[in-house]
């Protein structure tokens, strides 16, 4: 959703807008292309191995950590406020495809699933030294798995005689609690919750809705790529309410405060053309809302 996601920012061709999921610069090269010599992108990306993908272009400002740091930075750039900013969130394909990352179910690899190499805790020391009550709770909540007890209880017998090291390990014994046509769903969530907790993704995006509302300007444009329903459940919530729960945010006489205005009342979706050239857009939900009032 390449196009849908960019004329979602209604780009001006002087405007500051935001990329923080710089990947690999399809969203920015189209951003770039749309503005004027006195236009300016701030891109973020965590991961090292984005570094061979930036272009050269004097409008285009780096920025090689979490978007968690986004306010930081861009006052660390003399920008106070934003035209507009776009997250494409979840795993690259990049990513996916280098098995040394661990983030795939078809390559086998480190169980790592970082996507900074800076962060300390991989997928590897969770599944060797959670409690099981600590990884019953990841699996529920982050994998959404409804036999989390059976899994764990696998997991912690494996560990007892030998460390889990690759996917394959993991896989091997997730793998047997499922029927054959299933598998890949449920190994599927199996990695999301792992991922999901190395990374502490619902937080940090958590964060980055809280920070953008800040510092986009009044009818700046906020565009969000989700791939799961937990993202996806934040970010409408944000949206739609004001809060991360649900619940209808309101000021001392009970009025609304609202801080966005949906410019997509429902999430768009890929179509069927794009579908078929990338079926990982298969779970893609895309949002765009409006920022109301300074």
């Amino acid at each position: 959703m390449l196009n849908e996601s960019v004329d979602g920012l209604e780009i001006k061709k002087d405007g500051v807008y935001v990329d923080v999921t710089y990947g690999g610069g399809g969203h920015s090269k189209e951003i770039l292309k749309r503005l004027g010599e006195k236009g300016r992108l701030i891109a973020f990306d965590q991961d090292a191995d984005v570094e061979g993908n930036v272009v050269k272009d004097e409008r285009l400002v780096m920025v090689p950590q979490n978007f968690k740091y986004l306010k930081n930075y861009l006052k660390m750039y003399g920008i106070t406020q934003i035209d507009g900013l776009l997250a494409d969130l979840g795993v690259s394909s990049h990513q996916f495809d280098v098995g040394e990352r661990g983030f795939s179910i078809r390559f086998d690899g480190p169980l790592d699933m970082r996507m900074s190499k800076s962060n300390l805790i991989t997928a590897a020391k969770i599944v060797n030294e959670y409690s099981e009550e600590d990884l019953v709770r990841l699996f529920r909540e982050y994998g959404e798995i409804n036999n989390a007890k059976k899994l764990v209880f696998e997991i912690v017998s494996k560990r007892m005689g030998s460390k889990f090291k690759t996917t394959t390990d993991l896989i091997e014994v997730a793998e047997k609690l499922v029927p054959g046509k299933m598998k890949n769903k449920y190994l599927a969530q199996v990695f999301q919750a792992l991922r999901i907790e190395v990374n502490s993704e619902l937080d940090v995006l958590k964060e980055l809705l809280i920070q953008a509302k800040e510092v986009l300007k009044p009818s700046g444009r906020l565009v969000v790529i989700t791939y799961h329903s937990l993202e996806d459940r934040l970010v409408k919530n944000f949206l739609k309410k004001g809060s991360f729960s649900g619940e209808l945010e309101k000021d001392f006489f009970g009025n609304q405060l609202l801080d966005f205005k949906l410019i997509t009342r429902k999430p768009l979706t890929p179509s069927n053309e794009e579908l078929q050239l990338n079926n990982r857009a298969r779970s893609a939900k895309l949002r765009i809302a409006e920022k109301l009032r300074g």
